[in-house]
């Protein structure tokens, strides 16, 4: 959580297009092994795979109980809450993940050694499956896309979503088009006189856009296993989906209770993210406030000053349940299940269809922060 102080978002009563326009009110572990170790034990034959298949007919979408549960997807390893320990059918998918990566690697000309460590453990230890594998090679292809698989945030959610970045681009480019439009609104012909607070106000609003799509993106999880003395909540944590709705990998599962645990592990973060910036960046836009006051004094009464305790705490619980629920249904249950897999092979018509989907959930919350902020007393009905 160390994050939260970085943003410095400010939630704001104001109705306003884009979800992030309600921030700043007023200043808007298994041993190495190598691809030689499979030859003459797998081949083309044995296999049947075909690299062009999207990602998602590999994900297993049955619901069952307990370690039978495959509707999550797959964090760590070794039999914790409820994933399969490699043991019966378990242990045949991740044997069968393991050689279909191992192949693709061998006909790719990629040795394991070159992989990031942690991708090359999950291959190893049969996490994920060979289309995972595909995605990561051809994601290689692109400068920018290897640039960012770098980072294991980034390359946990490309390899689950080849349209992140561009779903990350989609809110902030909403963001910065909405909140610009409702500062010009707001300040009129001081607009250009204030351009330096507008332009702050408008990166506070990029961070909370990116923070709003990054933290629930689906995740094809490629965290090692936590110590075994590691006590019993993390352990639970550390094995919950990133998105509670994701679709699970070949070998991987989730029960019913670890993906209520995804909700409530991202709800805690939104909230300390959401309340510390607002804390300080309301704190920020009331000492400018009564700056602007002394220097002008008559602007001085024109702008209340806005009370920052409730403000913060009432943004941070928003963010937990408003923002958490409708961005974790947008990526896991609507993008995901829904739309993926009918237009996996049409990426024009599917980033279209997201970016209406995105659009509508901005709106949507822009109108709920204003319902909301109206029934707890920090915004006045008209």
């Amino acid at each position: 959580m160390a994050i939260a102080s970085c943003f410095f978002c400010v939630p704001t009563p104001n109705t306003s297009i884009s979800e992030s326009n309600l921030t700043w009110p007023h200043l808007a572990s298994f041993p190495r092994l190598s691809s030689s170790s499979f030859n003459g034990v797998i081949s083309a034959k044995s296999i049947s795979f075909n690299r062009r298949v999207p990602i998602s007919p590999v994900f297993s979408a049955s619901i069952g109980n307990g370690g039978s549960d495959n509707i999550g997807g797959g964090h760590g390893g070794g039999g914790d809450g409820g994933k399969n320990n490699g043991d019966g059918e378990g242990g045949e998918d991740r044997d069968r993940n393991r050689n279909e990566a191992m192949l693709l690697l061998k006909e790719s000309g990629t040795e394991l050694e070159s992989l990031p460590k942690d991708l090359a453990a999950a291959i190893e230890s049969g996490r994920i499956p060979g289309s995972v594998i595909n995605r990561f090679l051809e994601l290689q292809k692109s400068a920018v896309m290897r640039w960012l698989m770098q980072f294991a945030g980034f390359r946990e959610r490309l390899l689950a979503d080849d349209l992140f970045l561009a779903k990350l681009s989609m809110e902030c480019g909403v963001g910065i088009f909405t909140k610009t439009a409702a500062e010009y609104e707001r300040r009129r012909e001081n607009f250009f006189n204030e351009l330096e607070v507008v332009f702050a106000d408008v990166a506070m609003a990029i961070i909370a856009d990116f923070m709003l799509v990054y933290l629930p993106a689906p995740t094809v999880s490629l965290r090692p296993p936590l110590a075994l003395t590691a006590g019993g909540i993390s352990k639970f944590f550390h094995n919950c989906p990133d998105n509670a709705f994701q679709v699970a990998l070949s070998g991987t599962s989730y029960t019913l209770l670890q993906r209520l645990g995804a909700i409530t592990r991202n709800g805690a973060k939104l909230f300390a993210v959401g309340t510390t910036s607002s804390l300080v960046g309301t704190a920020i836009t009331n000492a400018f406030i009564k700056a602007r006051g002394a220097v002008d004094q008559t602007s001085e009464g024109e702008i209340e000053t806005v009370p920052i305790v409730s403000t913060s705490v009432a943004y941070g619980v928003y963010m937990a349940v408003s923002s958490n629920l409708r961005y974790q249904v947008v990526a896991g249950v609507i993008e995901q299940r829904l739309l993926e897999p009918m237009l996996h092979q049409h990426k024009l018509a599917l980033s279209a269809l997201c970016f209406a989907v995105r659009t509508g959930n901005t709106f949507l919350g822009s109108l709920l922060w204003v319902d909301y902020a109206r029934l707890i007393g920090i915004q006045k009905s008209h």
